[in-house]
C-alpha cells in the first residue's frame, strides 16, 4: 500500500533528540570524554565571567562546538550557526533542546580573547592527554616529533615591503592588482600586511612559497595520539627548537627514544636530545655531502627500527588536520588564535581515536 504525502507538519512532539541519535553513534563515546574534561575545568570557567550581569552562552557549549567544527569540517563559526540551527545531532552534543535557538556567530569573537587570556583551549587539550593516559592508550617511553607548514589566513598580494605605506589607492581595494614578478622578496625586506606575523617558506626545491606558519607535534608511539602541539613561525629554525621544547616536558626516570625523519638529523638536536637523557631514533641522512649524526651504535638496535616504522603514523595525525579538521590553513591572524585552533583540532583528532581504541567504556 502506497503511503500518503502528507504536507501537514505535527503541531507537538515528544521526541527528544537524545532518542534520535543511535546507541552506537560514535560521538556518544567523544561526548562521555569531552564532558569529563570540562566537569574538571568548571573552576576555571567560574573566574573567567562576572557573578552579576546578563548570563552569557555557558563556555562547555563553545568548546564542544569548536571540537564538532574539528570533527564535521566546518569551514566557518557562521556557518556552524546556521547549521546548528536545523542540525539535531549538532544540538544533542550541545545539550540543546529542539526550541531553543542557535547562538550567533558573534558569540565566538566576543569570548575569544576571555579563552585565550585563561589559556582554556590548551587545558582543555591537556585533560584529553591526561584522560588517555588514565586509560593506559598512551606511551611514556617512546615518541616522534615532526614538523608542517600551515597556511596563513593571508595573500601574496599582502606580502609587500615593510616601508610601503600602502598610500597609493589600488585600483581595486577588495581584490587590487599587484605585479610582484621580477622584484626579489624575503622576510627580511618584506611582510604580511594582513598578517604581520606570517612569513614566507616553502615545502621544498621546486615548491611555491606561501604565507605560512610552523606547525610541530609531538606524538607517542603506541597508539599515534598526539601529546604536544606548537604553533611558530616559519622561519626554518623553529622545527628543531620546538621539538627540544615539547620533548623536555617528557622528561622522567627512565630513558626515552623520539623518532624523526632525516631534518632531524643533525649535531645539534642529536645533542640536545642526548643531553635530556633522549635516544634519537632519527632517520639518517643518505646525503654524501653531509655525515649523520648517529651512527650503528644507535641504528643497530632493534628498536630503532620499530621507532623508524611508528614514525609514518604521524603523517596520518597531519592528514586529518588538513582534510578533516580544516586546519591546512588557518581561519584566523596571528600566532596566538592559530595555536588556539590547533589545540582543539589536536583534541578532536585524540577524542577520534581514544573513543575508538576504547569503545567499551562508553
Amino acid at each position: 500500500m502506497r503511503g500518503p504525502d502528507d504536507k501537514q507538519g505535527m503541531m507537538f512532539t515528544t521526541v527528544s533528540p537524545e532518542k534520535r541519535v543511535p546507541k552506537d553513534h560514535p560521538l556518544r563515546r567523544i561526548k562521555a570524554l569531552a564532558e569529563a574534561i570540562l566537569k574538571r575545568l568548571s573552576p576555571t570557567f567560574e573566574t573567567m565571567y562576572s557573578r552579576v550581569g546578563r548570563p552569557s552562552i555557558p563556555p562547555e557549549r563553545l568548546l564542544k562546538s569548536m571540537v564538532l567544527m574539528a570533527l564535521y569540517t566546518v569551514r566557518s563559526e557562521r556557518l556552524f550557526c546556521e547549521q546548528l540551527d536545523y542540525n539535531m545531532l549538532f544540538r544533542w552534543f550541545l545539550d540543546m533542546n529542539l526550541e531553543e535557538p542557535s547562538f550567533d556567530h558573534s558569540t565566538f569573537s566576543q569570548n575569544r580573547e576571555r579563552l585565550l587570556k585563561h589559556e582554556v583551549a590548551a587545558q582543555f587539550f591537556l585533560g584529553v592527554v591526561e584522560e588517555a593516559r588514565a586509560a593506559g592508550l598512551m606511551s611514556d617511553e617512546h615518541f616522534t616529533v615532526d614538523g608542517t607548514l600551515i597556511e596563513a589566513w593571508a595573500s601574496l598580494k599582502s606580502f609587500r615591503r615593510k616601508d610601503d605605506d600602502g598610500q597609493d589607492p589600488p585600483d581595486d581595494p577588495g581584490n587590487p592588482t599587484v605585479d610582484f614578478h621580477g622584484e626579489k622578496r624575503s622576510n627580511e625586506s618584506h611582510e604580511s600586511k594582513t598578517d604581520p606575523e606570517s612569513k614566507l617558506a616553502r615545502k621544498g626545491n621546486g615548491k611555491e612559497a606561501k604565507l605560512c606558519y610552523s606547525g610541530h607535534a609531538l606524538m607517542e608511539n603506541r597508539n599515534g595520539l598526539v601529546v604536544d602541539i606548537q604553533i611558530d613561525e616559519a622561519n626554518g629554525t623553529a622545527e628543531h627548537t620546538n621539538a627540544i621544547e615539547m620533548l623536555s616536558g617528557q622528561e622522567g626516570d627512565r630513558r626515552i627514544t623520539v623518532a624523526g625523519d632525516k631534518g632531524y638529523d643533525t649535531r645539534g638536536f642529536v645533542e640536545d636530545c642526548r643531553r635530556l637523557n633522549i635516544t634519537p631514533h632519527v632517520a639518517q641522512n643518505s646525503n654524501a655531502r653531509r655525515r649523520s649524526a648517529i651512527d650503528g651504535r644507535t641504528t643497530r638496535h632493534a628498536g630503532y627500527v620499530v621507532s623508524q616504522r611508528k614514525r609514518k603514523l604521524v603523517e596520518e595525525v597531519f592528514g586529518w588536520f588538513k582534510t578533516v579538521g580544516n586546519f591546512r590553513r588557518t581561519r584566523f591572524k596571528g600566532r596566538a588564535l592559530t595555536q588556539f585552533a590547533a589545540f582543539f583540532v589536536a583534541a578532536a583528532y585524540n577524542l577520534v581515536r581514544m573513543a575508538r581504541l576504547a569503545p567499551q567504556a562508553a
